[in-house]
């Protein structure tokens, strides 16, 4: 039984996990046998995005922002469409935006926005990799696509220590992983830090909590994690240096989001 250290927020009580692997990690936190609900590392291999309320742990959990065309706010989330924005809760004021290269593409771009009182603030642009076969609206177990959508970010992990994010932090050994990606690329050290994406996960547990409310067969696990240089089962990778930098900058008194889609998507 491996043990992790669950870092709780700014003196929130989170309970220390004790967590192992069932089965042998594939790819992008996949697992070739499903673990049990008290275990398990995520089978990050694709979820699909449902409706807003389908979406557990989706921005739909909370108040969704009011949005038009002429809104100044808005307008500087560039690329997002009215649909995308409406997704946005009111009280988001770290918004994280994954554009796409285009609908079958693995590759993408990230950049982190804050909300100030003049308007929204972007940050770096940084390069990443999505899923082998790109989006969709409707992720299912291994597509190997990547879920569009806006989910909320409310927990962290690694298999090495807190970089310092204020997230709460699960350390564990049970985010080591092995093999090779998908064009040979080692996979070792892809989840020395990770941000749970809640697609199909509940909120408020370690990165490695199997449950799926939406049953097994819509995946989930996705997370945003150490780049390694090629295409993801499902998730989001960032270079070791932005992601550090990301979970630093994360703040849960925030309320971050991920928005996350091919181009075109996002423009809806």
């Amino acid at each position: 039984m491996a043990s992790s250290t669950r870092r709780p927020h700014r003196g929130r009580h989170v309970a220390v996990l004790a967590l192992a692997l069932a089965a042998t990690l594939t790819g992008c936190g996949g697992a070739q046998d499903a673990p049990s609900a008290a275990t398990g590392a995520q089978d990050t291999r694709s979820p699909a995005p449902a409706t807003t309320q389908a979406r557990p742990g989706s921005t739909a959990a909370g108040a969704k922002a009011s949005v038009s065309a002429s809104d100044p706010v808005s307008a500087q989330l560039p690329g997002l469409g009215p649909r995308t924005l409406a997704e946005i809760p009111e009280n988001a004021r770290q918004v994280v935006v994954v554009t796409g290269a285009g609908r079958n593409s693995p590759r993408s771009q990230v950049v982190l926005y804050q909300r100030t009182p003049t308007g929204w603030e972007p940050g770096a642009t940084w390069p990443a990799h999505n899923a082998l076969k790109g989006w969709t609206d409707n992720h299912h177990l291994n597509d190997l696509r990547s879920p569009i959508g806006v989910f909320a970010l409310t927990d962290a992990g690694g298999r090495l220590a807190d970089p310092g994010t204020e997230l709460p932090y699960d350390q564990s050994q049970s985010f080591t992983i092995g093999g090779t990606g998908f064009e040979g690329e080692p996979l070792a050290g892809s989840f020395d830090y990770v941000v749970a994406i809640n697609y199909n996960r509940k909120a408020g547990a370690s990165p490695l909590d199997w449950t799926r409310p939406l049953g097994a067969e819509k995946g989930g696990g996705i997370w945003l994690h150490v780049d390694h240089s090629g295409p993801t089962h499902g998730c989001v990778s960032l270079l070791r240096n932005h992601i550090r930098e990301l979970l630093r900058a994360l703040d849960p008194d925030q309320h971050p989001v991920i928005v996350m889609g091919d181009a075109q998507s996002l423009g809806r």
